[in-house]
């Protein structure tokens, strides 16, 4: 790899992180001229980053219009937690075939550190809880092409998951589905470690039903 492509992938990395933490909002327009200011980068590196943002389903290239944040309405979001049912299910199905007795103490203290956020009404530190529980739950899988579609669906509705971590008592439901989730990888029952996570992604479409847009 060229220090070059590894220029534009970092450019990549931060364009995405601002958007994921908002400071870019939906329908935004991401001005060429502005982003290269701020992310001191070229024109060349700031187009091929709206490309591959673009791909990622996070920023809209309009014809003769530039590029804007991408909005996901709820109805998307919806339709791609549903997908995410069945990648999830498989991964957490994986899990359980592959963890070993290190992963497996690594997910207790995560599931450990989310029922400790709860009680302490710490929902910033929750969320990011429950998307490393996810995160851990992919790499131990090591199933590599649901990993890259999962995370990349998981982008484009991040916005939507986020308001749901703030929903009262949100925390406290996923929290159990969560422990059903780890307990059947622990014990290494793919069948069981499967329906648990489409369970528990079944419980976010139906949260997500009842937002409004």
């Amino acid at each position: 790899m060229t220090s070059g492509s590894r220029l534009e992938e970092t450019l990549t990395d931060r364009i995405r992180a601002v958007i994921l933490g908002g400071d870019f909002v939906p329908n935004q327009r991401l001005i060429e001229a502005d982003v290269c200011e701020q992310f001191g980068a070229t024109r060349a590196a700031v187009r091929e980053t709206f490309k591959e943002l673009a791909g990622e389903g996070l920023v809209e290239i309009l014809r003769h219009k530039g590029a804007r944040v991408r909005a996901i309405s709820k109805a998307e979001a919806i339709e791609i937690t549903e997908v995410r049912m069945v990648l999830e299910g498989l991964s957490a199905a994986k899990a359980a075939e592959r963890v070993t007795p290190e992963q497996a103490d690594r997910l207790r203290q995560i599931v450990t550190e989310m029922r400790t956020a709860v009680e302490a009404n710490r929902l910033d530190r929750y969320s990011e809880l429950n998307a490393a529980l996810h995160a851990k739950v992919r790499e131990i899988a090591d199933h590599r092409t649901s990993a890259s579609i999962i995370e990349r669906l998981g982008a484009q509705v991040v916005r939507h998951q986020f308001r749901l971590a703030r929903q009262a008592g949100r925390a406290s439901v996923s929290l159990p589905q969560h422990e059903l989730i780890v307990a059947a990888i622990v014990a290494r029952d793919p069948e069981a470690a499967q329906t648990a996570m489409q369970q528990h992604l079944r419980s976010v479409v139906k949260a997500l039903e009842s937002t409004t847009d």
